[in-house]
């Protein structure tokens, strides 16, 4: 089944219901919610039921919403008496852990792609950038374990670790898209990716903390007959804070939680609905967001790539999150080893990885436009040949050779197109004749 505007709803109700009334049964079982709402996307994908969706730009659209929605709530919730406590931890956790986990991951990747049993083959930048978009924690993961299950952590840890998934994902952003840039320019001095990220976290922050004060001020001054619409209000404000931030070269997911910490901290009228309306959207766009998530991943596609891809994820969750937490919090000796275990292993990932992945393959390349030229015009030979011979043509060594010419040089493409796209798989179909 394709989308489309007759279906949608109807398909759209049907996922909601059957993802939440799966949940339920997940939870009894322990299993993660959202990881829940996952399999059910993949359950009614093109390797399932049949739904069709393998648009990566709308799936990175999707993501966007869901993760600023998911942020601001996250930065509501966030009340400066807890981290402050953990401010410097958290801060180093979120752009040196991130960076570090980047580094020793994207190594990781590019060292055992020159294996010929491994069906990856990528240079170091593309490695790095692989890596890149998984090294930050989820923050819907870890919002929603953390909050669920009501756990009751010692020594601040709750706190420090809602800080970091909070305000880690504008950090593997920015190192997504600066190796975006430098993979597909000449090339990107020190200096200008300093700048970029120098940029990206000034504007990002100081647009997040006036545009959270300014929604304050006109909620608290605003005086709305219809108390409904509050919750409505701070709503068109977080997409607002996320977009203008863009616009001006900051990064907009950290300008949005920063922004939900100064609304969240602020006494605000109608809080109370607020904070319910906003719990509501949350978790509508969390499944919306994994969902979708769902439907674009083809189990199938996995296979050729599942042994170099189960060694990445293990050596994320056993060496390269643990080293890099333990190298960060090196200066806080107060900190028990405990702690600093528990917090090595709390390195969720979800959606924000997928999302970040999808950057890349939407992403502008020259290289691949030349391609997609080259594409056309082999496509145009192939059509010129099956008209020759519908009209009557004769088999001849020459015209075999014009074939097998233009297949040679499809199969050398798919392997460049495959190679700058980071070894993305989408929706393909071969067709053999």
């Amino acid at each position: 089944m394709i989308f489309n505007a007759e279906n949608i709803l109807l398909i759209g109700s049907i996922l909601l219901f059957v993802s939440i009334v799966v949940s339920k049964t997940g939870y009894r079982f322990g299993i993660p919610t959202l990881l829940v709402f996952l399999l059910v996307g993949m359950l009614f994908g093109s390797d399932g039921l049949g739904l069709q969706f393998h648009d990566a730009g709308e799936a990175q659209f999707i993501g966007m919403m869901a993760l600023s929605i998911i942020l601001f709530s996250g930065g509501m919730d966030t009340k400066y008496s807890d981290i402050k406590p953990v401010l410097p931890q958290g801060i180093l956790l979120s752009t040196f852990g991130v960076l570090l986990t980047t580094i020793f991951t994207g190594f990781f990747i590019y060292w055992i792609s020159g294996f010929s049993n491994v069906s990856i083959t990528m240079s170091l930048m593309t490695a790095m950038l692989l890596a890149a978009t998984m090294s930050s924690t989820d923050s819907a993961s870890v919002f929603n374990i953390l909050r669920s299950q009501s756990m009751n952590l010692k020594h601040n840890l709750r706190p420090m670790l809602e800080l970091e998934s909070g305000s880690n994902d504008p950090m593997a952003y920015m190192l997504t898209i600066v190796l975006i840039q430098f993979i597909t320019s000449a090339g990107m001095g020190a200096d200008d990716i300093l700048i970029s990220f120098l940029i990206q976290f000034a504007v990002g922050g100081a647009s997040g903390f006036l545009l959270g004060k300014l929604a304050v001020v006109i909620i608290n001054k605003i005086d709305l007959k219809n108390q409904s619409l509050y919750p409505i209000l701070l709503l068109s404000f977080i997409f607002f804070t996320f977009t203008m931030t863009d616009l001006c070269k900051g990064n907009g997911y950290l300008a949005v939680y920063i922004a939900g910490m100064m609304v969240g901290n602020a006494r605000i009228v109608n809080r109370k609905e607020i904070a319910t309306f906003m719990n509501g959207m949350t978790w509508l766009f969390q499944i919306i967001m994994f969902l979708s998530l769902g439907l674009l991943v083809n189990p199938h596609e996995m296979l050729s790539i599942a042994i170099p891809a189960t060694l990445i994820g293990i050596f994320m969750i056993v060496l390269a999150r643990p080293l890099s937490v333990l190298l960060c919090l090196l200066p806080f000796k107060k900190m028990n080893i405990s702690s600093r275990l528990f917090i090595s292993w709390v390195g969720l990932r979800g959606a924000v990885p997928i999302i970040f992945a999808t950057y890349p393959v939407v992403a502008d390349v020259p290289e691949l436009k030349k391609l997609i030229s080259e594409f056309g015009k082999i496509g145009s030979n192939l059509n010129q040949i099956a008209k020759y011979f519908n009209q009557g043509g004769i088999h001849s060594q020459e015209m075999r050779a014009a074939i097998n010419q233009c297949i040679t040089e499809l199969y050398e493409m798919k392997y460049k197109v495959t190679k700058m796209a980071g070894n993305f798989h989408g929706d393909t179909e071969t067709h053999s004749e």
